[in-house]
């Protein structure tokens, strides 16, 4: 396993990193590996209408427990719903109390609502509630965090998706959120060079979550088929012949943060098994 040094006593915010199933999990977990102190911060409490699960508070409390002890990093557990400006105002009095400054952000927080539906009969408020979280909520976050990285080498990774740059079937405000995060992230990228800011995305393909689970099964009902079967006919669609895992979206998140990419910033990283190929 490989650990950035650099990246030692540093302070990383991540958001939906609530449960110990997710990519924002398994990104908290390899940057307190690395030595860096974590901030473990999520809604608390699922969604209205949401299908996939959202960790609870104690759920929470007990990620940024353990990483503390597993890794002898400082930690904190704070609630913060990335589609209101009040919440997120709270989450970053609370961050300001206990760190001196920010050094890594990681706009991981998302969801997807009214699915499966296609553009031209999606319903309205589902779809502005998957653009208000998936985008809205990072140009939110951001705009909090970034005063508490001023002076710092620092670094935000922003979790975009393949959907963002291939359009899937019936998922369209998702996909039309996660483009935008893409966008988003090369507009600060510029914005912040000048303050030694780097921005970057990241878009996973198949990656092996609740999310995926969720979304086998509900192609298995349309489909007339097994979850263990849809999950072979997508592999068979990517070279590397298997559905990702979370920790391999981390490692690539650990190295955006870290010295060793110091000269990227603005770019949209694909990590899918080569399903996905195109820039």
């Amino acid at each position: 396993m490989i650990v950035y040094k650099d990246l030692e006593k540093k302070t990383a915010v991540v958001t939906g990193s609530g449960k110990k199933t997710g990519i924002g999990y398994a990104i908290a977990e390899k940057l307190a590996s690395c030595g860096a102190n974590i901030v473990i911060a999520d809604l608390g409490k699922t969604l209205a209408g949401d299908k996939i699960k959202t960790g609870t508070w104690e759920e929470m409390e007990d990620i940024a427990e353990s990483l503390a002890d597993n890794f002898g990093v400082k930690t904190l557990a704070v609630n913060a719903d990335v589609t209101d400006n009040e919440s997120i105002r709270q989450m970053a009095g609370r961050i300001g109390d206990q760190f001196e400054q920010v050094d890594i952000l990681c706009n991981n927080a998302g969801a997807s609502f009214g699915v499966p539906d296609a553009a031209h009969t999606y319903n309205e408020d589902a779809w502005m509630k998957t653009i208000d979280v998936n985008l809205h909520g990072v140009f939110r976050v951001s705009r909090a965090i970034i005063p508490m990285m001023t002076g710092a080498r620092g670094s935000i990774i922003n979790t975009a998706s393949r959907a963002g740059k291939k359009p899937p079937l019936f998922n369209g405000a998702y996909a039309v959120a996660k483009a935008g995060v893409i966008m988003l992230t090369k507009v600060m990228a510029g914005e912040l060079a000048g303050a030694g800011i780097r921005i970057n995305a990241i878009c996973p393909g198949q990656i092996m979550t609740d999310l995926e689970r969720w979304r086998f099964g509900l192609e298995a009902e349309v489909y007339g088929t097994t979850i263990e079967e849809r999950e072979k006919e997508m592999c068979r669609t990517i070279p590397l012949g298997r559905i990702g895992t979370p920790g391999e979206v981390a490692n690539l998140v650990a190295w955006l943060a870290s010295d060793e990419s110091s000269y990227i910033t603005g770019q949209a990283i694909n990590v899918t098994g080569g399903q996905l190929m195109e820039l």
